[in-house]
């Protein structure tokens, strides 16, 4: 089938659309910000959205003014209501394999993947076992490479943020606190980390340490507050 770019506008959301995808646009907005609109949205002959509510609904917060779209002019208006269920249901009999995962995630160093919904903050995406006592830290073996500063760190998406946040006809306060939250947009590459580090002076990898870009010694990491929940779990298990 043909992909044809046709107007948002002209483009009609099926009212009787029983999936829930609010808290999905945004992450599918950021999707599609990163990799583009790879998956079209497919409409019926009359342009009613078949599969794409929640694509349809991300480009519109882009501002965008045109999107891809397949017609499924071939379904007849039976076969277009059961496609709109089958699409969304089959979704839903698949699972992941937390240990490849696992590996996955921690090969991605350059992306941000909590703009899609995966959460650091819990084990749901990284542990098989949610009440697990594993400490899940990349580890990296430096190859003796050499790498700049301006490679440690991707700083791009911040630095687009605190323009906005200057431009801003906010309170100077306020936009110095905006700034400061920016921050958490900036994508560390820790593979480069560990390169840098094992090339750096004594005094640089011990503050590379203390601001735990580089855990060497995972007691001194509990010690320091970068693994509470490890350590609260831990004195739980002692005192039973």
């Amino acid at each position: 089938m043909d992909i044809v770019m046709q107007s948002i506008d002209s483009i009609i959301p099926y009212e009787k659309n029983p999936r829930k995808n609010k808290k999905a646009i945004d992450y599918v907005k950021n999707s599609i910000k990163e990799f583009g609109f790879k998956n079209p949205i497919i409409v019926d002959k009359d342009n009613v959205i078949v599969a794409g509510h929640t694509r349809f609904e991300a480009a519109k917060k882009l501002k965008m003014t045109e999107v891809p779209t397949i017609v499924a002019s071939d379904l007849s208006d039976e076969q277009i209501k059961a496609f709109r269920l089958a699409d969304n249901k089959t979704a839903e009999f698949s699972s992941w394999d937390l240990g490849l995962l696992d590996g996955e995630l921690f090969d991605i160093q350059g992306i941000d993947m909590e703009l899609f919904g995966f959460s650091f903050d819990d084990d749901k995406n990284a542990l098989s076992d949610t009440y697990s006592l594993k400490v899940k830290i990349p580890q990296y073996e430096p190859t003796g490479n050499e790498v700049e500063l301006s490679e440690l760190v991707d700083t791009s998406k911040s630095e687009v943020l605190i323009e906005e946040i200057e431009e801003a006809d906010i309170p100077d306060d306020v936009k110095e606190f905006l700034k400061l939250g920016a921050m958490r947009h900036n994508v560390f590459n820790y593979r480069n980390i560990a390169e840098y580090y094992a090339n750096a002076s004594k005094e640089v990898q011990e503050l590379f340490e203390k601001s735990a870009l580089v855990i060497i010694d995972i007691d001194d990491a509990i010690a320091n507050g970068y693994c509470t929940l490890f350590d609260e779990i831990t004195k739980l298990r002692e005192s039973e």
